[in-house]
């Protein structure tokens, strides 16, 4: 597969028990991300963090959360993170979402046998 050297990466930021359907919403973006033809994404599970309410959240033994700051990472061209952003703006109803340009120096998908 050819890829741009020029790029977008797209962050979102969500809780861990953020769910859509009775799903995971992180498990929901991926598939959706697979479905839209995007060049991958992954799901980065965070050790501590807060956000708009303040809130800390953490996997530190004596304050177990059940909601651990989740990033989904999806590095694509331009015009496809900007087709994807209509989905995320339904089902992202709390964190928030980033995007910033990147320079992509390799893409190689694993070779099928």
């Amino acid at each position: 597969m050819t890829f741009p050297s020029s790029g977008q990466i797209l962050r979102i930021y969500i809780g861990e028990s953020d769910c859509i359907h009775h799903k995971p919403l992180y498990e929901a973006i991926v598939l959706k991300a697979r479905e839209a033809g995007l060049a991958g994404a992954t799901v980065l599970r965070g050790a501590m963090g807060f956000g708009a309410s303040s809130h800390l959240h953490t996997a530190k033994i004596l304050r177990l959360s059940m909601d651990l700051p989740v990033v989904i990472e999806i590095v694509d061209s331009a015009e496809k993170i900007a087709g994807f952003l209509p989905y995320l703006e339904e089902v992202v109803t709390g964190g928030h979402v980033t995007m910033e340009e990147v320079r992509i120096l390799k893409y190689h998908g694993a070779a099928k046998e």
